[in-house]
């Protein structure tokens, strides 16, 4: 029993050691070894430990040439793996910290892209959908005779009629609870004159989600939705109760 109290102690104290002295080796190492291990992570399709190693890189070498390599190619891994809010992130520190003149337009490119193809369920993000279409509407104004002119230009009308569908749907749900002035002014918003919407069918709603999200123009749940104007959008028309009080009386 005394043996056991006093190797209990010391088992502890060698855990604790050996793991400090574990740990201390991950610290002040070269840049070439955290440039390594992302590189070997990347490989491995780890890209969380990939982040951390970038993360050591960053925070011990500052002012590492490899810094450069790096961000790009997690940027470019991001993508890879469809994790693209984080992709944007990279490409916007390589853009801000190390691309050249001749560089900015590809890695500008690709944040638009990484924006793009964020955006699977355009009816859940309207202010990506917004941020998407101001970076788009940038680089044809920065870069008029770029070759990735044609692609941004094709992103950009794609997301033009992601917006007029997203605007339309808000739209319809006022008309659903009686609102036609909130209504009439969602379909106003920015109405892109010369696409042809009337030739432009609705993107099609898997099963699985349209049990809860419905197919943007009707819900089962929408008898549960209140007839107030908080529970929809700030931008409700406060005219349209007024009008509707009138007409009842």
């Amino acid at each position: 029993m005394i043996l056991t109290k006093t190797l209990l102690p010391l088992l502890l104290l060698f855990i604790v050691f050996t793991g400090c002295s574990k740990n201390d080796d991950e610290y002040n190492k070269p840049a070439m070894y955290w440039y390594s291990k992302i590189i070997e992570s990347v490989s491995n399709g780890n890209l969380e430990k990939a982040d951390n190693y970038y993360s050591s890189l960053q925070g011990e070498h500052i002012g590492s040439p490899l810094l450069r390599e790096a961000t790009l190619i997690l940027a470019v891994a991001h993508m890879y793996y469809e994790e693209y809010l984080l992709s944007e992130h990279f490409l916007d520190e390589y853009v801000k910290r190390y691309a050249n003149a001749n560089e900015k337009e590809y890695s500008e490119f690709l944040e638009i892209k990484a924006k793009y193809m964020a955006l699977p369920n355009p009816r859940r993000d309207q202010a990506l959908i917004d941020e998407a279409i101001e970076s788009a509407k940038s680089f044809k104004l920065k870069y008029p005779n770029s070759v990735y002119y044609p692609i941004v230009d094709t992103m950009l009308t794609r997301l033009y009629m992601a917006r007029a569908a997203l605007n339309e749907t808000i739209a319809s749900l006022y008309d659903r609870i009686d609102k036609p002035k909130s209504a009439k002014y969602y379909r106003d918003v920015q109405p892109q004159p010369w696409i042809k919407w009337d030739e432009i069918d609705r993107a099609n709603t898997p099963w699985y989600r349209e049990w809860f999200e419905g197919d943007g123009s009707a819900s089962w749940y929408g008898f549960l939705i209140p007839d107030t104007r908080s529970v929809v959008s700030r931008n409700s028309i406060q005219s349209d109760d007024n009008s509707t009080n009138d007409g009842e009386k």
